[in-house]
């Protein structure tokens, strides 16, 4: 891995293990109007982030054209406001490890889907760390009680996280890391408030207590400004293919968070479950390709050292 990947690695896994720690945020709001805490939520995020979209920001998002808006905002509507209440939708009938098995293959879902829509096959080598990765996250959350409704609002949520990283791939370029995190985030909050008067009329937001605006603060500051942020900047310098590997350090992260609350435990599953994830990672973002490239010449040399005594 050179200087760029194994950054473009690291910012990746930041994020991801932020937004793993946040599903413990999450237990703490449970009793909040949804659409309000995701308007205070992006809105404080879009504020934060607005001075760091850069120098020729408006001038960029000028250029966009009315098919990069709309991507935009299927971008907020399913990867941000609609994961998350596909998540909270599926947690009514299922219990949570059940929407988490879902999520937790999204990165074999990018790992197909991406490829294809840019002309070219899958590359095997993500498709393999892929596949460890899923198996690593369905053996960390295991599997829970669900029924049709739970598994169909599960697919919502894993369409969501496909999208998050799939809908982002021809704006990220154009508008860079951070002016996408601030427009998304804008946009997220406008929808989230028109969701909110249309499902719960006057009651979609309130003042939260303190408990409830802690929580909402760590998911605007260090889930959204920063998660987001490092997110992109690692999906640029590493692709999504190889980015969204790093998901399955999502429920890994939940795990190891979970027991600091008391709303779970870290046990042999979790660790068997983390270690594939990690092997997967390691597999399909080409961390032990050069290893094995080291490998090769010693061999080689070996193999010629072999074949000069057998001649004498």
């Amino acid at each position: 891995m050179n200087a760029t990947t194994t950054r473009g690695s690291l910012l990746a896994a930041l994020a991801c293990v932020l937004v793993g720690g946040s599903f413990t945020a999450n237990s703490l709001l449970g009793d909040y109007p949804y659409a309000g805490g995701q308007f205070l939520r992006y809105g404080l995020a879009f504020l934060l982030l607005v001075p760091l979209a850069g120098p020729g920001a408006a001038t960029r998002l000028r250029t966009l054209g009315a098919a990069r808006w709309l991507r935009l905002a299927l971008l907020a509507a399913v990867g941000m406001v609609g994961f998350n209440l596909a998540v909270l939708a599926a947690e009514r009938t299922a219990e949570p490890a059940v929407p988490g098995v879902f999520v937790g293959c999204a990165p074999v879902v990018v790992a197909v889907l991406v490829p294809l829509l840019e002309g070219r096959r899958p590359q095997r080598i993500v498709l393999y760390g892929a596949l460890f990765v899923a198996v690593g996250a369905f053996t960390v959350q295991g599997w829970g009680r669900t029924d049709g409704a739970g598994i169909a609002f599960s697919v919502c949520a894993l369409v969501g996280e496909v999208g998050f990283a799939v809908l982002a791939v021809p704006v990220l370029r154009p508008l860079g890391p951070r002016l996408l995190s601030t427009v998304v985030c804008g946009v997220a909050a406008a929808e989230s408030a028109l969701a909110g008067v249309l499902a719960d009329g006057s009651g979609w937001l309130r003042r939260p207590d303190a408990v409830e605006a802690g929580a909402l603060l760590w998911q605007a500051v260090v889930v959204t400004v920063v998660g987001f942020v490092c997110w992109y900047m690692g999906m640029q310098r590493i692709g999504a293919e190889r980015a969204t590997l790093f998901s399955g350090l999502i429920p890994v992260a939940a795990a190891c968070t979970a027991p600091l609350v008391g709303t779970g435990s870290y046990g042999a599953a979790q660790a068997v479950g983390s270690a594939l994830v990690f092997a997967g990672v390691a597999v399909g973002s080409g961390a032990v390709l050069p290893f094995a490239r080291a490998r090769r010449p010693a061999a080689q040399r070996q193999t010629a050292s072999e074949r000069s005594l057998e001649k004498l």
